[in-house]
Parts: C-alpha cells; structure tokens; sequence
C-alpha cells in the first residue's frame, strides 16, 4: 500500500474514488437518505478535481482505497472504503497532512459520532457548531482545530 498525490485526475481515477466515496458514506453516514447520497454524489467529482491536495492510499493493485482533499491547511475530506476501516489508515494519513500540508482546521457531521470521536482522538477540538450543513440541509456540522 503506498500515499500517492494525485496530479492527473483522469475520468477512471476520479471514477474509482467516487465508488471509495459512496461505500464509505453509505457506511457512515446513516443521518442520509439514499436519495440525499445520490444527489450529493453528482457534486463529488468537481469537488475532487478542484480541490488543491488530493492525497490517495492504494492497496496492493493499487486500487483507490482511501483518499483526503486539503485546502489552505483545512481537511475538506476524508473517505475510507468500509473493508479498510480500523486498520489505521486514516490516522497515517491525517497525520501526514498534518505533518506537510499543516492541517489544523476540519468540519465533521454531528451526526458521524464515530468521525468526531476519531478526530478528537487525534487532538481535535470542536471551536464552532452550525445548525445546518453547507448545503443548508439540517445536519448540524462541527467545526474542529487543532489542539497544540
């Protein structure tokens, strides 16, 4: 299993990732409606073309198993495949935006208990709560940064 940055994000790999995207979210995220996860799906590719740092870990085909997106020292995303899940993977890759891109800032579903537990175990603290998501959709979203 190797962390490659990703410079080309060609159709196939932006393909790849989002099938990494929706098994994680559907195995996270129960707060949504099937229809809600298809609907969010359709803006997930643009999301992941435009997002400055797009960090992926592969596995042994080098196949897509994970992935991270930072902007500006903020992790906008991180999504891990359901089978993956556990193994430690998240906490290398945090921690390896952390230690090159500077993460320290993040927002997490308040209704993902385990995403905020995760993230406060990796001395994250939550600074601000909003009532609704970016979409405007009534998922309260908490606002975590880094403890030093």
């Amino acid at each position: 299993m190797k962390l490659i940055k990703a410079k080309d994000r060609n159709l196939q790999l932006i393909d790849k990732l989002l099938e990494v995207w929706e098994s994680s979210v559907r195995a996270t995220h129960n707060f949504l409606s099937n229809e809600e996860i298809l609907e969010i799906k359709k803006y997930v590719p643009e999301a992941l073309s435009g997002i400055s740092h797009l960090i992926i870990k592969t596995n042994e085909d080098e196949n897509p198993i994970a992935f991270m997106g930072i902007e500006n020292n903020k992790l906008e995303m991180l999504f891990i495949a359901p089978k993956y899940r556990g193994k430690g993977i998240g906490k290398k890759m945090l921690l390896y935006g952390i230690e090159n891109y500077g993460v320290n800032d993040l927002a997490v579903n308040e209704d993902n208990p385990l995403a905020k537990g995760f993230y406060e175990h990796m001395r994250f603290k939550v600074y601000e709560r909003h009532e609704l998501d970016d979409q405007g959709k009534p998922y309260p979203v908490l606002y975590m940064r880094l403890e030093k």
